[in-house]
């Protein structure tokens, strides 16, 4: 299936938000649909778009999997209750740890994400509430990046050949795959969002499962979740595109207190980009780098060591998994 971008030069956000107001209401009838909010920028759009357009035929649930960052699911729902747009918060941490244990290699966890999410957890929801249509904020770099086999991007079905109406029960409707990410931001402000939410850096769909080499863990997760708050906290100013923190699978030789610490380390990633296909590294002052390396170290039990990617994308990509 060929999708065909609308430009952000070509995007009028109010006819955008219009023309998918009437095909979304067009498509779900007088049927039920499911949407699932995350918090990101895209879901929180597709959000507010679906809940203009079907009302209270729009059911909203953001799923606790366990791999969100710090305060995320009372955030969102403070945030999507202050706009009048009712959220339930389904906790399925179990599942998808439970999915996610003893897996290292970074395609077997994208899987085992998208599987949890659309055929365990959603796949329940939708045979409770008798739903037949999921609402999600899949993008055009999603797509990109997925056909093009650089990472498969949990979100991406149909453009692979996934029959979703057989494999998990329901049809996806993607509103703004023809958007990338400066586009969406477009929209959630010609939709009314407040800057802080159409606005926010991107946040991955498997979550800190992305920022986690190896076997993700609750605990290891905890961790990076630390380490994401200090690094949301410090460089929010600085107007970069994206900025991330990191967890490496290896321990690495660090000194505490005069002996040997057998620790952590963590990797920060800052971006420059208009459209996250081609990204370079924030060129950060050194006195921001040293305090972010002060408070890892200090305010994250276990980490010793704290580095800084310099590598552009390509080669690197701006998430690391």
């Amino acid at each position: 299936m060929k999708i065909e971008e609308i430009t952000l030069d070509q995007l009028d956000g109010v006819e955008f938000i219009e023309d998918k107001s009437r095909e979304l209401s067009r498509e779900v009838g007088d049927g039920l649909a499911i949407n699932a909010l995350s918090g990101g920028v895209d879901s929180s759009v597709v959000t507010m778009l679906g809940h203009k357009a079907l009302g209270n035929r729009l059911k909203t649930y953001f799923i606790d999997n366990g791999i969100m960052r710090k305060g995320e699911p009372e955030q969102i729902a403070q945030w999507f209750g202050a706009l009048g747009v009712p959220i339930e918060i389904h906790d399925a941490r179990e599942q998808f740890f439970s999915a996610l244990k003893g897996l290292t290699d970074p395609e077997e966890k994208r899987e085992a994400i998208t599987q949890t999410f659309y055929k365990d957890v959603f796949g329940d929801l939708v045979r409770k509430s008798g739903a037949k249509f999921l609402l999600q904020g899949t993008i055009f770099t999603d797509v990109e990046e997925t056909v093009a086999g650089v990472k498969r991007q949990h979100n991406i079905l149909s453009q692979l050949g996934i029959d979703t109406q057989k494999e998990f029960g329901y049809e996806v409707i993607e509103p703004l795959i023809q958007l990338r990410k400066p586009g969406v931001r477009k929209v959630g402000e010609a939709l009314g969002l407040p800057l802080e939410m159409y606005n926010r850096p991107p946040f991955p769909g498997p979550a800190l499962a992305a920022r986690v080499i190896g076997e993700v863990t609750p605990e290891r997760v905890s961790l990076v979740r630390e380490a994401t708050a200090i690094v949301e906290e410090e460089l929010s100013r600085t107007g970069a595109f994206q900025y991330l923190a990191i967890l490496h699978e290896d321990r690495v030789t660090g000194i505490r207190n005069g002996k040997r610490d057998y620790g952590f380390q963590i990797e920060i990633r800052c971006w420059n980009s208009t459209d996250a296909k081609t990204a370079t590294p924030t060129r950060l002052d050194f006195d921001i780098l040293e305090r972010l390396a002060l408070r890892m170290t200090g305010e994250i039990p276990g980490v010793v060591s704290v580095t800084y990617n310099i590598t552009s994308k390509p080669t690197s990509t701006i998430e690391a998994i």
